[in-house]
């Protein structure tokens, strides 16, 4: 899927405290892993015949409760146990005692953990030492029922968690007193940001307490300061971070968000059948006009840069102002977040539909028109037509796929097959009514300046090979 982006160009970016933006080195969690049993699912376990590892498990936690069942291992058959590898996070500075989440993923062919529990647990670190150790009730939050004819499933009942499942045995040791210099480790790295953060801890500080080492790095000298009150002070200066232009794109329902540091050159935007090439036309001043006080028109490109009287004299005939359409430009309110162009709304919803096929061109501004809504009424009818009609193919491409996610029993009439014939008549409709209201997506207006700029020119718009 392509996408078209311009960004205005006077939003300014929005401080953020520093704790937002970076980390304390050193100061993270770490990952845990342990493997166990849950006991107590109603016929949703391993198979025991094929799970040899559920198997070897069982017999060894029963005779470490002194029942001994390895003579009898071929005739041990349930479907009441599954194995399961339980992971977890330790938070950094947690001490012994406190709790922390567990998460229990089914290692076997168990279909269902919900209503099991999980047995005592070690829960290991990297250097195979118990840290944490885990049991309770596990909640798969899925629902999986099947009947003699169908099934349905909502979620993964393989994969389960246990709030506050587990308790710390073993700390991980560190310490931040008694350390000549602490590091902040920016989540995003960039030279300007780390700059920037290091200019502010050093404003606040009246001293050289910061340098910025690389992109990701900020060294914080100690100097005997008490590094919690010191630390706590430092994350609450606010900065701005430097913002790269970036476009991201959300191809399954078309959604497009675009940094304010993105700008667009010269582009072509395609719609069906249909491209439009939107370019920008170089302008040379007559002098003897120009002495006159008046102001030369477009010297077109395509022409050989021809002088812009002519041009401007048809124009005028026409009632059109002097170079309208001449240069695109983006039109639209400065936006309430600094990260999101005025093309893409607070909700976000995108430019295009849902399979993408439509693009929406920016509103182009004419450069010297007094007023563009008089010199588009005068326009011919046969050529406002034509663009309300492309605008309304565009509106009803973009409304087809918020009336197919209805529900057909929520319809105004019913669903059904007859509805579904003629719903897509029913939404061109909508779009040609929306349309000649003049509350459409202002594409009609930017092709009807277009060919009104080809016709007042006397070219052709270039033919786009297919």
């Amino acid at each position: 899927m392509a996408a078209l982006a311009c960004g205005p160009g006077g939003a300014a970016a929005q401080s953020v405290r520093i704790k937002d933006i970076a980390d304390v080195e050193g100061v993270r969690d770490n990952q845990l892993v342990g493997y166990g049993l849950v006991v107590g699912l109603a016929g949703t376990g391993d198979r025991l015949r094929t799970a040899i590892f559920t198997r070897q498990s069982l017999i060894g936690m029963l005779e470490r409760l002194g029942v001994n069942t390895r003579d009898n291992e071929a005739r041990l058959d349930t479907r009441n146990v599954a194995a399961v590898m339980v992971t977890a996070n330790l938070p950094a500075f947690a001490r012994p005692g406190s709790r922390i989440d567990i998460a229990v993923s089914a290692l076997g062919d168990a279909s269902n953990l919900q209503g099991g529990t999980l047995l005592v647990t070690p829960l290991l670190g990297a250097d195979g030492e118990v840290y944490a150790v885990a049991q309770g009730a596990v909640a798969t939050g899925a629902v999986a029922a099947r009947g003699a004819g169908a099934s349905v499933q909502r979620g993964v009942p393989t994969s389960a968690r246990i709030s506050s499942g587990a308790i710390v045995e073993r700390e991980v040791p560190y310490a931040l007193t008694g350390r000549p210099t602490i590091r902040l480790s920016l989540r995003n790295p960039d030279l300007t940001t780390a700059r920037r953060i290091a200019a502010a801890i050093n404003r606040d500080t009246g001293g050289s307490a910061a340098t910025a080492t690389d992109p990701r790095t900020v060294v914080l000298a100690m100097a005997g300061r008490e590094p919690v009150g010191f630390l706590a002070e430092i994350e609450q200066l606010r900065v701005e971070p430097d913002q790269v232009a970036r476009v991201v794109i959300e191809e399954a329902s078309g959604t497009i968000v675009m940094g304010s540091n993105v700008r667009v050159s010269t582009v072509a935007i395609a719609q069906g059948n249909l491209t439009i090439r939107i370019t920008e036309t170089p302008r040379s001043a007559s002098p003897m006009r120009s002495a006159r006080g008046d102001r030369a028109g477009p010297a077109d490109r395509h022409r050989g840069g021809r002088p812009g009287g002519a041009p401007r004299r048809r124009a005028a005939r026409r009632g059109l102002p002097a170079g309208a359409g001449a240069r695109p430009q983006c039109a639209g309110r400065r936006p309430a977040r600094p990260d999101l162009h005025p093309a893409v709304d607070q909700g976000g919803r995108g430019l295009a539909g849902r399979d993408g096929a439509a693009l929406m061109p920016a509103p182009l501004a004419p450069r010297n028109a007094a007023s563009p809504a008089a010199s588009l009424a005068a326009s011919p009818p046969a050529l406002r037509r034509a663009a309300q009609a492309f605008e309304a193919q565009a509106l009803g491409q973009l409304l087809q796929p918020i009336f197919a996610t209805l529900h057909s029993d929520r319809t105004a009439f019913g669903g059904g097959m007859a509805e579904a014939q003629w719903q897509p008549m029913l939404v061109d409709a909508m779009a040609q009514s929306i349309t000649r209201s003049g509350r459409g997506l202002g594409l009609a207006d930017a092709v009807l300046r277009e060919m009104l700029r080809w016709q007042s020119a006397g070219d052709r718009p270039e033919e786009t090979e297919r």
